[in-house]
This record gives structure tokens, C-alpha cells and sequence, in this order.
């Protein structure tokens, strides 16, 4: 074989993986948008990514995931969305109301899975749950829904309980009359007066405790709001220097030193999340998938908490409890 013949082979043979790796399509990229910041969903997004291998795709191998991170300055959430329309993004997948509405704002085309505390047709989301029709599907996680529960859960921890102080954030308007629409019944059937009581700022929050040191409830219910969700520590510490037994809606209040959490197991939310943009990414319509609703919930209940209160915990709710801080 000729020298020049040669080189010509070997550099047809250099170039061959190069036009291969031209040739393949570039990896589909997911939006993540989200008010607060990564640190917060930090386990929920791990369960994401798992949801996401279970439908056969791995970050980094086939597909990549583009964060936005609002750091809870709602009012970033329309720019940050935009963004990720520019990018091109294959699907969104938005948290909590504020980041959903910035979504639905940015694009009519794009597939968006999200999950919400509210009812996603009652905000007007999609039409129905089993058709959602338009470019929007996901999950709800069913937290005024669960209202109640968690109020029966109280009591059951409480017996004598009588007043109960009810701390909502007017700001998530919809979610709070739901809670409330919930709640009121539910505490006319036990025999309890409640109290609410409104906050939207740290301060607010502060002023909302001194209230309630005044009134003397017998315990406290907070509200599932994304202001609410975002303050566990100051919520917490507070709840617990008055010595106001607390049931909270997620499990990081009591992580954080709250007597009590009942609500939807959000890992296994994010989890299916992940599930449902997997079948989008390999060709299914939002607009073809029901809007799931979650289906496990859990309760936590923090012991060393409660013994600082000087509670007794009835065995009933420790065996029902799925997890025990001690």
C-alpha cells in the first residue's frame, strides 16, 4: 500500500467516530422549576431522579436536567420560567402553585408535570383529572384534603383538647379557604372552637405566637402552604417555647423538631413525577395522562419532642406512626 494511501485511510478511519458522534441526537433536557432552594428538596429530588430511572433514563446518560432555583423570591418564578422555554426544554416540571402558574404563563406547547397541594381543577390547571387536556398533567398531593385527618390526629393525641389555634397564610388564598373549608366542619363534629390566625412574613409569624401566648389554645394546626413549608425551624422552635403541641402537614416539621406531621409521602410524589415525564419523553401526550392522585401518606411523630412537652403518646399512634423520632 502507498504512503499517501495510507494516511488517507487512517485519517478517513480518525474521522469516522467524530461523524458518529455528530450523527447522534443530543440528549432531551427536563426544566426543573422551583421557588426554593435545592437544599429543600434536596431527598425529593433523589426520588426524582429514581422515578426517572425507572422509566429507563439516567441524568448524565440519556438525559439531562436543567435547574431553576427561585431561593423563595416569587416574583424571579416568570423570568426563570422563560428561561427555560428559551432553552428549549423537552418537558417543565414545576412545584407548588406560584411556579406552576409561572410555567402555564410561559408556554401552551411544552409539556408540564407538576405537582400541587391544590385542586388542579378547581385552579384551573386542567379540565378534569381524568382528561386534563392542553400541555398540563401530574400529581396532587392532596394537602387540604387531608385537612381533617390531621386535625382527627390531634385529637387523638389530645383527648381533652378544646381550642385549637389555626395558623394559615392568606398569600396561598386558594389553599387556605380549602384548609379551612375542611377544617370548620371537621372541628364542629369533635366539639373544638378553632381560632385563625393570618401570616405572611416572618414578623407576622413572630406576632401570630405572641397572639396566641395571650389566647392560651390547647394546640396548634398549621396550614400547608409553600410560605408555611419553608419556615419548619422558626415554626418549630417557636410551637415549642410556648409549649403549643403542633401538628404540621410535612414530614420536615417534625424532622425539625415539631411534635407531629401527617401528609402525603412526597419522595413517592416526586418518584411518579419522574414515572410520568419518562412516558412523555418516549413519546406520550400530557394531555393522555390522568392527573394521579398520591396514595401514601405518613404520619411522624417526634417522642423527644412530646416528652419535652410532657406528653404520653398513646401506643395507638406510635404502632399507626410510620416513623419515630426519638
Amino acid at each position: 500500500m502507498k504512503r499517501r494511501e495510507f494516511i488517507t485511510l487512517l485519517g478517513g478511519a480518525a474521522a469516522w467516530p467524530l461523524a458518529a458522534r455528530a450523527q447522534q441526537p443530543a440528549m432531551p433536557v427536563i426544566g426543573v422549576l422551583d421557588s426554593r432552594s435545592p437544599d429543600a428538596v434536596a431527598g425529593r429530588l433523589r426520588a426524582f431522579r429514581q422515578g426517572l430511572k425507572e422509566a429507563g433514563y439516567v441524568e448524565g446518560e440519556n438525559v439531562a436536567i436543567v435547574y431553576r432555583w427561585a431561593e423563595n423570591q416569587l416574583d424571579r418564578l416568570p423570568e426563570l420560567a422563560a428561561d427555560l422555554v428559551r432553552r428549549q426544554v423537552v418537558v417543565i416540571t414545576p412545584a407548588g402553585a406560584s411556579s406552576i402558574f409561572a410555567a402555564k404563563a410561559a408556554t401552551t406547547t411544552i409539556p408540564i408535570v407538576f405537582i400541587t397541594g391544590d385542586d388542579p381543577v378547581g385552579i384551573g390547571l386542567v379540565a378534569s383529572l381524568a382528561r386534563p387536556s392542553g400541555n398540563l398533567t401530574g400529581i396532587s398531593i392532596l394537602t387540604t384534603e387531608l385537612a381533617a385527618k390531621r386535625l382527627e390526629l390531634l385529637r387523638e393525641l389530645l383527648p381533652v383538647v378544646a381550642r385549637v389555634a389555626v395558623l394559615v397564610n392568606p398569600t396561598s388564598a386558594a389553599t387556605t379557604e380549602a384548609t379551612l373549608r375542611e377544617v370548620e366542619p371537621a372541628a364542629r363534629t369533635m366539639g373544638l372552637q378553632i381560632q385563625v390566625f393570618n401570616a405572611n412574613t416572618n414578623r407576622e409569624i413572630d406576632a401570630a405566637f405572641e397572639s396566641m401566648a395571650r389566647e392560651r389554645p390547647d394546640a396548634l394546626f398549621v396550614a400547608t402552604t409553600p410560605f408555611l413549608n419553608a419556615r419548619s425551624v422558626q415554626l418549630t422552635q417557636l410551637a415549642n417555647f410556648h409549649r403549643l403541641p403542633t401538628i404540621y402537614g410535612l414530614r420536615e416539621h417534625a424532622e425539625a423538631g415539631g411534635l407531629m406531621s401527617y401528609g402525603t409521602n412526597l419522595a413517592d410524589a416526586y418518584r411518579q413525577v419522574g414515572v410520568y415525564i419518562g412516558r412523555i419523553l418516549k413519546g406520550a401526550k400530557p394531555a393522555d395522562l390522568p392527573v394521579m392522585q398520591a396514595s401514601k401518606f405518613e404520619l411522624i411523630i417526634n417522642v423527644s419532642t412530646a416528652r419535652m412537652l410532657g406528653l404520653t403518646v398513646p401506643e395507638k399512634l406510635l404502632v399507626a406512626a410510620d416513623e419515630v423520632i426519638e
